[in-house]
Formats: C-alpha cells, structure tokens, sequence
C-alpha cells in the first residue's frame, strides 16, 4: 500500500506532508467545536437549535470560502491561495476564544469556517496537480487521513483541559490553541512550488481569449452535468458526515450518560476507524475506480448509521460498532478530492473543486440545524440517524449517474465530456 511512496519526487512528497499537516490542523480546529457543544450550551444558556445553528453557519461560510477561493486559486495560484486560508482560518479559531456572547461567537465562527472551506479547496488542487496521476487516489486519500490525526488531537485536548481546568475556561483556551496552523506557513512558503500544470495554464490564459477562467464557467454546457453530480454528492457526503459528527459527543454524553474519559473512549475508536477507512479508501480508489468506491462506502454508511443508534445496544456493543461507523464514514471524503480534480480543465479546477465540495457544505448546514429541532420531538439518536442515512443515500444515486475518471491527465485541456469518455475508453482496455 506504501510502495508508490518510494516512487514520488522529493517536490511531491513535501507537497504531500504540506497538504497532510494543513488537513490535520483544520481538523484540529474544526473538531474542537463538537467536542465543545455542551460547555457553549452551558456557557451562554444556549438551546440545541442555537448550539446547531453556529455549526450550520460556520458550514454556509465555509462553503463560501471553498468556491471564492477555489476561483481564487485559479488566479493567484495554488500555494498563494493555501497560505492567505491558513492564516486566515487560524486567526478567528483564536478570536473565538473570546467570544464574550452567542451572536460574537457566531460571527467569528463564520469567519473562521470561510477560511476553512478555502484551505480545502486550495490544498486540493495543489495536491492533485502535483502528484502523477497513477498514485492520485492513494496520495489524495491518505491525505484525507490527516483529518483523523487532527480528530484525535482535539479529542486529547479536550479531556486533558476539561479534567484540569473548568468547563468554561477550557474551551477558550481549546479555542486559543487554533493558530497553531498559521505555523504551517514557513514550510509551505520554503518547499512547495506552484504546479507545473497550473504555470501553463497561466501562460495559455494570457494569450487564449476564450479561457475558462470565469467564475461561473463550470455551469458551461460542456461542464454543467458534471457539476450537479459532483454537487450531489458533496451535499451527501456532508450532509451525512455533520448530521452524525457534529452531534455525536452530545448524543454519547446526554443520551449515552458517559463521562468525559467515556466520551473520548468511544470518540478513539471511530478515530482509528475513521483513519482505517481513509487508508484503505485510498488504496481502492486507485485499485476498482472512484465510481465502485463511494458506492461502496456510501452504501456501508448507510446501514452501519442505522444500526448504531437505532438498534439497542449495550455501551460494549456500541463500541465494537463504532469501529465500522468511523471506517466507513471515512471512505467518501478520502474519494472526493481525486474525483473533484478529474472533473474539470486546469484552467476552472479550483473554481470546479471548491465548487463541488463545498456547495455540499452550504446544503449540508441544513443538516445539524434540523438534527437539532427534531431532538425537540424526537430522541437525538434518531435524528441523527434519520439526516445520516438519508444523507448518505444521496450519494449513491448521484455517483450510479457518474462516469469512472480514474487516471486521467489533469494537463489535458479538452471539454470534459470529451476527456471522460477518453478516459472511460482507457480503464475498459
């Protein structure tokens, strides 16, 4: 599984661990939040809708910030982009910390999810142009890994200052630690190069009146279908992924009854699972195709969401269960990230990308807000389990109407239904 790793260049493996450390990071910052649900609720007298309702907003921001800055890509370059999020992201994580009301919370948290959603995008991109196109899958997936590296360390975080310091002051201090990321900069600026893709897609624009470096140009005809599948399925994706993520540590506290240590056992668990899956997702992605792989997933969510908070189980049973939740739920984003870059010509595949990725996220944010107003009826663990698996359905009728775009040239130019048929044409031979 790591063998394609010794066959990269120097310039690809700094990328690599460049993209690796900045997901990481972001999950850091981004998990804090869910992890820090009940403190919030505690802290400024908040309900589940409100506390649902930061989440929501931070993900419409996000999404906003993943198809501006996508664009944005397009224009001053990849690594540019990544670096201007970073430190954009990392600044209002710390501002966070010291919100003094629900509404200065909700303001900075939106702030922060914008330069998140663009950190993504940009990163994404970079990471596909660089790698060569037999080991895209895998790099892009164990990329996607680094979520879990980041997971978990919110997740030590949070029981270490929630046993040593009071509930209120450990998640400001939780909040505080986000500018860490903004570190990452001296290393992205000192050994990660723009694409060669990118440069020509730059010098070809200069000269080329027709370039599709329009923000709107992924709605073009040759482009339009690809677009609303690749929506699709980041409105699932994510839409499945927050209805179950953001809710969960409150589901196992309030529902569950577990103490802090308890809360983060299980919480390890799916981590581990969830690292698992993005590793063995990566590997597939190369091996059966991006198409077979988030039907797979997908259709793996599905039942194991269900039957985790649907059937009644025992703490030792929803521990063993949670393994095959977190490895499952990881297999989609650890796909989306190669699948996104196929989809589109140099000259958009930033605004394509973020687009794609992140329109999910705008619907999505609908997700844990309505997660939040059916627990007022309804038990938490079957909202949940309702949103998620609902979520994740629409993720496999969106990708049957998907073709396969394994291996495919990023430096070709052609309209896209005429490099997905090459391609199509390619893997059947």
């Amino acid at each position: 599984m790591f063998n394609w790793y010794r066959e990269i260049t120097p310039t690809e493996r700094k990328t690599f661990w460049g993209c690796f450390s900045g997901w990481a990071l972001d999950a850091l910052d981004v998990q804090m939040f869910s992890l820090a649900i009940p403190a919030l609720i505690a802290a400024f007298s908040l309900n589940k809708a409100e506390a649902g309702l930061i989440s929501g907003v931070t993900l419409v921001a996000s999404a906003l910030g993943g198809w501006v800055m996508g664009a944005a890509s397009d224009r001053i370059g990849r690594v540019r982009a990544l670096q201007l999020t970073i430190v954009w992201f990392s600044l209002f994580t710390l501002l966070s910390a010291f919100a003094q009301s629900f509404n200065q919370l909700l303001v900075l948290k939106a702030l922060q999810g914008f330069g998140f959603g663009g950190e993504w995008a940009a990163g994404a991109v970079l990471m596909a142009e660089i790698i060569r196109p037999e080991h895209r899958g895998k790099a892009m997936g164990m990329v996607q890994s680094a979520w879990a590296v980041g997971w978990a360390g919110s997740v030590l975080l949070y029981s270490t200052l929630f046993l040593l310091l009071s509930p209120d002051m450990a998640w400001r201090v939780m909040f505080g630690i986000g500018i860490l990321p903004a570190f990452l900069i001296i290393y992205i600026r000192r050994n990660i190069p723009e694409p060669a893709t990118f440069v020509m897609a730059q010098k070809k624009n200069k000269t080329d009146k027709a370039s599709y470096s329009e923000l709107f140009a992924i709605f073009k005809p040759d482009m339009l279908r690809m677009t609303l599948i690749g929506a699709l399925i980041g409105v699932g994706a994510h839409g499945g992924y927050y209805a179950l993520m953001t809710w969960l540590p409150t589901f196992l506290k309030t529902e569950r009854h577990l103490s802090v240590l308890g809360t983060s056992g299980y919480l390890a668990v799916i981590i581990v699972a969830f690292w698992c899956g993005c590793m063995v997702s990566a590997y597939l992605l190369d091996r059966i195709g991006r198409r077979l792989n988030l039907i797979l997933f997908s259709g793996c969510c599905v039942i194991t969401v269900l039957a985790y908070v649907f059937l009644p189980l025992g703490n030792t049973a929803m521990l063993f269960l949670g393994f095959p939740l977190g490895f499952f739920a990881a297999g989609i984003p650890a796909s989306l990230g190669a699948l996104f870059n196929e989809l589109y010509p140099s000259g958009v595949r930033g605004t394509g990308v973020g687009f794609c990725y992140n329109f999910g996220r705008i619907v999505s944010a609908g997700f844990p807000i309505l997660v939040g107003h059916m627990s007022s009826k309804m038990s938490l663990g079957t909202a949940i389990g309702i949103d998620a698996a609902l979520a994740y359905s629409l993720v496999v009728l969106a990708v049957l109407a998907l073709p396969e775009t394994r291996g495919k040239n990023l430096n070709e130019d052609a309209p896209v239904t005429e490099n997905l048929a090459r391609t199509e044409t390619k893997a059947r031979a």
